[in-house]
């Protein structure tokens, strides 16, 4: 009789086991944004291999503002792909996960923050100029004779300013244009006044990770380190982030969530920007760690 007991007990302890496995194989829904002039199917790959190694996953692979609507003003892109991420957010109350490449990566950042009410759980941005751009090699597609040097002329004007680009443009040489004309990144950014300053810093201070990735041979964002929230000084010098106001001033929370041990930041060499979202290597090392 005894014996019968243990033997019931032993196969409850088992039933109990698979339960908390098939448990913990319930993955938080993912919502992924596209970078400029691409669309939701440049990050097939990345949705494709989410599903493959955490099935079941819900994955929301955003299909606004594809193609050249990729470049209307970066306010307007925030307001409506926030409303798609509230919405999502709303069918999965128990939170859900943000990544985002080159621009969308900035896009998702600022809807955070646009947006504090977010039950976003894990920020992921891939290759994204979190502190601006100061490079032309990509405008040349549709801004052919663009010189970087003198880009600031367009976009430092109210014309440039109706351009998702121009709202991130930041030359080092001309800083009183950027925060004159900058309708955009100077604001989420925290370097102006503003009366959202605390919801902006609170919509991302209320993550439970933000995970930077960018790298050396991006050849792309410019520099490189704005990935990170580094970027150049008057000299074209880079700063990386511990030097610079953003995280001394705490601005944003960036130092907030570092001392707390929920800001990853990952350098990887030998990727180009347009490998980050295509490359399985990347998304099994240092995406799908933080899609639980």
């Amino acid at each position: 009789m005894k014996t019968r007991w243990s033997i019931n007990w032993f196969f409850i302890f088992i039933a109990s086991l698979c339960i908390n496995s098939n448990q913990a194989k319930n993955y938080h829904a993912v919502v992924l944004i596209h970078g400029v002039l691409t669309g939701s199917t440049s990050m097939d790959l990345i949705s494709n291999r989410i599903q493959e190694m955490h099935p079941g996953t819900q994955v929301y692979n955003i299909v606004r503002y594809a193609g050249w609507s990729s470049l209307e003003p970066m306010w307007r892109q925030v307001e409506e792909l926030g409303q798609d991420i509230l919405a999502i957010g709303a069918a999965f109350p128990e939170g859900i996960n943000l990544l985002g490449y080159s621009q969308g990566g900035l896009i998702a950042r600022a809807i955070l923050q646009r947006f504090p009410e977010h039950n976003v759980r894990n920020f992921i941005s891939l290759s994204s100029p979190q502190a601006g751009q100061y490079g032309t090699q990509f405008l040349h597609l549709f801004f052919p004779d663009l010189a970087c040097e003198t880009a600031y002329e367009l976009f430092y004007s109210s014309i440039g300013q109706h351009t998702s680009v121009g709202n991130y443009w930041n030359d080092p040489h001309h800083q009183k244009l950027y925060y004159k004309y900058s309708k955009f990144l100077p604001y989420v950014n925290n370097e102006m006044n503003s009366t959202r300053a605390k919801a902006y810093k609170d919509g991302l201070t209320k993550l439970r990770k933000m995970v930077l990735i960018g790298g050396p041979d991006d050849g792309v964002i410019t520099p490189w380190q704005s990935s990170q929230f580094g970027y150049y000084n008057s000299n074209e010098t880079v700063v990386d982030l511990y030097d610079r106001p953003i995280y001394h001033n705490d601005t944003i929370g960036l130092k907030t969530l570092d001392k707390q041990r929920r800001l990853e930041m990952y350098t990887v060499s030998g990727i180009a920007h347009f490998q980050w979202h295509t490359n399985v290597s990347i998304v099994d090392k240092y995406i799908l760690p933080y899609l639980d």
